[in-house]
């Protein structure tokens, strides 16, 4: 089942807003399209960047605008467990999308020997090389498999997973299931960090917020230590990008959770950290200061 983005909101949006938003036209350019046994699948760029289509869904891209340069900012927060373990050697990442935070994650950490990138759309990994500058590297493993099922063969131990299930169309119900916690607990090392991309209404402490209580509630019995971040940074920058705008409209928001049965010390960027994260182009304070809370469950 989909839980669907209309199920997220428990505010409604301002009229004035939404109509600015409703009434947007882009220059959309199809640079490429294709229909695959998963996707219709479009590359387009306008005056905002280069995005990926599925459907007439953005799956991954570019901003490329006065406002901001870099990937859709939300991916920015995945950067974040660099800041916890800087010696993280093996990534797993499920859900490809341009590859650039592959690339990212071979830039900030020096040690690093493997990552695993699983993707499902065969002709993603293309897509990516041809038209988001994605460079292939002999520590990269394309795996073209969904990423359940690659799960439940892997016999492999990560020291950082990374999945983002969210999309436009929603969050399948999939993978706030216990079998899909019990697959990526037995594929992470004992200290191992499972980053996810979520989204609920950014009125956490609503109680009518069930969406975001039952996620927290799930991560909670699974992981004893949960730092959770609103994505806050990541609304400001696609509604100024996109809309001209300086507040968020949609009752819709980004839920970062960065998770591992160790108690994690995240730590502020010092002026080496700071001069990589400069090399991918991210800001990472502004992302930091997004931190929510911190949720525990001892077991």
């Amino acid at each position: 089942m989909i839980i669907r983005p209309e199920d997220f909101a428990i505010h409604e949006p301002d009229d004035e807003l939404l109509k600015i938003i409703n009434e947007k036209e882009f220059k959309d350019r199809i640079l490429y399209e294709k229909k695959s046994d998963f996707h219709d699948i479009k590359v387009i760029e306008n005056e905002i960047g280069r995005f990926l289509h599925f459907k007439d869904t953005y799956q991954a891209g570019f901003i490329d605008t006065p406002v901001y340069k870099g990937n859709l900012p939300y991916i920015n927060y995945f950067t974040i467990p660099y800041l916890i373990n800087s010696a993280i050697k093996s990534i797993l990442v499920i859900g490809f999308g341009t590859g650039r935070i592959v690339n990212d994650f071979e830039v900030l950490f020096d040690g690093l020997k493997c990552i695993d990138a699983v993707d499902i759309e065969e002709n993603i990994f293309d897509i990516a090389q041809k038209f988001f500058n994605y460079k292939k590297s002999a520590k990269v493993n394309l795996i073209l498999q969904d990423g359940l099922v690659y799960l439940r063969t892997c016999r492999k131990k990560y020291d950082l997973i990374v999945v983002d299930v969210a999309s436009d169309e929603g969050i399948d119900d999939r993978f706030l299931e216990n079998e899909y916690f019990d697959l990526i607990k037995n594929c992470l090392t004992k200290d191992g960090i499972f980053v996810s991309n979520l989204c609920a209404s950014p009125d956490f402490e609503n109680p009518k917020n069930k969406l975001f209580k039952r996620i927290k509630e799930i991560y909670g019995q699974n992981f004893q230590n949960n730092l959770i971040f609103k994505g806050n940074t990541s609304d400001l920058i696609y509604y100024k990008a996109f809309f001209g705008l300086n507040e968020r409209v949609i009752d819709t928001t980004n839920v970062i959770l960065i998770s591992s049965q160790k108690n994690m010390q995240l730590r502020r960027p010092d002026k080496s950290d700071k001069d990589k994260f400069d090399k991918i182009g991210i800001n990472i304070g502004l992302y930091l200061d997004d931190f929510s809370q911190n949720a525990r469950q001892k077991g």
